[in-house]
């Protein structure tokens, strides 16, 4: 029960300090009454010199009222201000070393606070609403009842409705309940009225108010994975298109070229030479093609990895011996063993040393293999002395070479088995020298020292 007021509380404080103010004087004016009647003054002369005082008395004591009661006015209004959400009120007697002077100093200040506060509140929602405003992420915020209180633009286009016709709406009239369900992040194969697709679901959970609220963030993937879709065909379709150019345009001259000699009817002997020229151009260029597509099938059917654990040292061995055309010198490294698919790792290394082999050849310079291992990571280099990486993006795109009869799928190959490993491949220019540094990254899933 709210306590009872007390008797004091029930009179105004400015009537209060008004007879605080005449008490103050009484005593002086009961001692002059006093005085006054101890010298036997007439009446009039009594109540000449008395009423005066009485006066006087009671205009001090208003006048310490007011004096008491006005600054307790200004403070109020400066925080009646302040609640209302107005910052702009200041008060004029804020000095410092005086009791109320210091009290409307701080009020001030506590205001210049919240206006700058609040200023920046303002610009903060401000940005907020233009990022919601122009991301393409669905964003929707929940309360306790599961009922839609905020939703960006994306949001509506994905319910394909207006935001204010979908506020207030429960996720289950929405269509949401699903994404409500889920844990914090899940890639969902979904349905909605703007479209169906794959979509990425992000759900977090935050109060307002002191209420659990929640709030869903729904990406589209099918629009991001049609286009990364369409640059990968692309690339592919570029590269296919040379490779096949380049073998068919020699096949269709020589062919045109044959075809003219027998219709001159030439004897055989004046054009044996020329047909077997034609005729060995014609099958190189089916080799090239034949080479082609067996890397095509290579590419396609790489099997997933086989783990198993083996030794790292004796397959960089293994694999250095295999090159013929320049010794490949071997770096000692930690003895380790790796939780991998041997066959694979060994296939990718082989290709890396093929290709930096091919590149110090013409430099007449050497490659070295070396490996090494962090806490989590075994990382294995292949360094050439050779002219460095040729400037293009086309490296790791199937069947692209730079290498007259290359078949252009050995870094494809490569790239796939370390990333099938959960690792990756790097390729860049050394910073010590000439040359390039291939370096493989796989994590250690099990290791023996």
């Amino acid at each position: 029960m709210p306590a009872r007021p007390s008797r004091h509380a029930r009179i105004p404080f400015e009537t209060r300090v008004f007879w605080y103010g005449v008490l103050v004087g009484a005593p002086g004016l009961l001692g002059l009454a006093i005085a006054l009647k101890r010298l036997q003054v007439e009446p009039a002369i009594w109540m000449s010199v008395f009423v005066p005082i009485l006066l006087l008395t009671l205009a001090l004591a208003a006048r310490l009222r007011n004096r008491v009661v006005f600054p307790l006015y200004t403070l109020s209004n400066l925080l009646e201000a302040l609640r209302e959400g107005d910052f702009s009120l200041r008060g004029t007697r804020a000095q410092r070393g005086d009791a109320v002077g210091e009290v409307i100093w701080e009020v001030n200040t506590l205001s210049q606070t919240l206006r700058e506060q609040r200023l920046k509140v303002e610009e903060t929602a401000a940005l907020l609403g233009k990022v919601l405003g122009n991301i393409d992420i669905a964003i929707f915020a929940f309360d306790d009842a599961l009922r839609l209180r905020l939703i960006n633009p994306a949001g509506a286009r994905l319910l394909a409705c207006r935001a204010d016709q979908a506020q207030g709406r429960s996720a289950e009239e929405l269509g949401l309940m699903q994404c409500l369900s889920v844990a914090r992040s899940v890639t969902l194969k979904q349905t909605f009225p703007s479209g169906s697709g794959s979509f990425e679901v992000r759900r977090a959970e935050f109060r307002e108010g002191g209420r659990p609220h929640q709030l869903v963030a729904i990406s589209d993937l099918s629009r991001a994975l049609r286009e990364e879709e369409r640059q990968a065909w692309q690339r592919l379709i570029r590269v296919l298109g040379h490779e096949l150019n380049n073998s068919l345009a020699p096949i269709r001259s020589m062919a045109g070229t044959l075809s003219a000699l027998l219709g001159r009817g030439i004897a055989f002997e004046d054009w044996r030479e020329d047909a077997e020229r034609g005729l060995t151009v014609i099958g190189e260029r089916a080799e090239a093609l034949t080479r082609f597509m067996v890397g095509y099938t290579s590419l396609a059917r790489l099997p997933p990895p086989h783990k198993r654990e083996f030794p790292i040292a004796p397959m960089v061995a293994r694999v250095a011996r295999l090159e013929q055309r320049l010794a490949v010198e071997v770096q000692p490294g930690p003895e380790i063993a790796v939780l991998a698919d041997g066959d694979q790792i060994e296939q990718a290394l082989i290709n890396l040393v093929k290709n930096a082999v091919e590149a110090a050849l013409p430099e007449r310079g050497g490659v070295r293999v070396r490996w090494r291992t962090s806490a989590t990571t075994l990382s294995i280099e292949v360094e050439d002395d050779g002219p460095g990486l040729p400037a293009s993006e086309n490296l790791f795109v199937p069947f692209f070479t730079t290498k007259p009869g290359g078949s252009g799928i050995g870094l494809a190959i490569a790239t796939q088995i370390v990333e099938a490993h959960g690792g990756q491949l790097r390729l860049v220019n050394r910073s010590d020298g000439r040359g390039c540094l291939a370096r493989i990254d796989i994590p250690l899933s099990a290791a023996a020292a």
